[in-house]
């Protein structure tokens, strides 16, 4: 077992599934560092000749919550470090040479979305909502990442409004493989990490890059395209001003 205490997470190898576990009080929310280290993870289970599926899960109250809204707070300028650990992250899941299966349960919000959106395999909780507060937030992202599990105009409803959207829907919607009770969530993952690791780990691999080579579209340049819009978000007075009333927990004020 590998431990990053201080990040948030754990990994363990066993019977060819690499768990990695996030675990990050209160809310799973990773700070600058965090992203980095977690992309850094993924790569190297990746890499580990002992692996041959993945499963990404969290403890606690939800799945991840995203940035450290409060480090970003405090320290604005780290915009374009978070920025680049969160694309790295969702580039290590979406291009990582063995399957990934992502876990949710509870809240999968802003960065959420994104480990989520890029995952080959999504299995939740029946407590898990799906939900984008970025216009809330001041910043952008996600939407890339969330048109791979929505229908676009289910995509661009969350976004704008900022409102999740249930298990149950996503279900529905196809996003999601099976809806389970949360003390069942681990093993529905594990059920199908051992399936594939059962399988040639030579075909895994091919199967993995032929299907995302074969994807509409390049997922990491549309997320590129967003960030941009992030940078150009942080320029607004509105940016702070959210980042400031969820700190303070109060309803923004935008001087209108």
């Amino acid at each position: 077992m590998s431990s990053d205490q201080n990040h948030g997470f754990t990994t363990t190898i066993s019977d060819g599934i690499a768990e990695i576990v996030i675990n990050r009080p209160p809310v799973n929310a990773l700070n600058d560092a965090g992203w980095h280290a977690l992309a850094a993870e993924i790569r190297a289970a990746g890499q580990n000749p002992d692996a041959r599926v993945i499963v990404l899960r969290s403890e606690g109250r939800g799945f991840c919550a995203g940035v450290d809204i409060k480090e970003l707070d405090q320290h604005p300028e780290k915009i374009i470090s978070v920025n680049k650990g969160n694309y790295d992250s969702f580039e290590a899941v979406h291009r990582c040479a063995l399957p990934v299966i992502v876990a949710v349960h509870g809240f999968v919000l802003g960065g959420g979305i994104g480990l989520a959106g890029a995952a080959d395999i999504v299995v939740a909780s029946d407590c898990a909502t799906f939900g984008v507060p970025e216009v809330d937030r001041g910043a952008m992202g996600g939407g890339a990442h969330l048109q791979r599990l929505f229908p676009v105009q289910k995509v661009r409803m969350m976004y704008f409004t900022g409102e999740p959207i249930t298990a149950a829907e996503a279900y529905r919607l196809g996003a999601i493989e099976t809806v389970v009770p949360r003390d069942q969530l681990r093993e529905a993952a594990l059920r199908i990490a051992r399936v594939i690791a059962a399988k040639s780990t030579a075909m895994i691999r091919l199967a993995k890059e032929s299907l995302n080579g074969i994807e509409d579209g390049n997922l990491e340049a549309k997320y590129r395209w967003e960030q941009g819009f992030t940078l150009q978000a942080y320029s607004e007075k509105d940016s702070a001003e959210t980042r400031r009333a969820f700190v303070e927990k109060r309803d923004a004020n935008f001087g209108k």
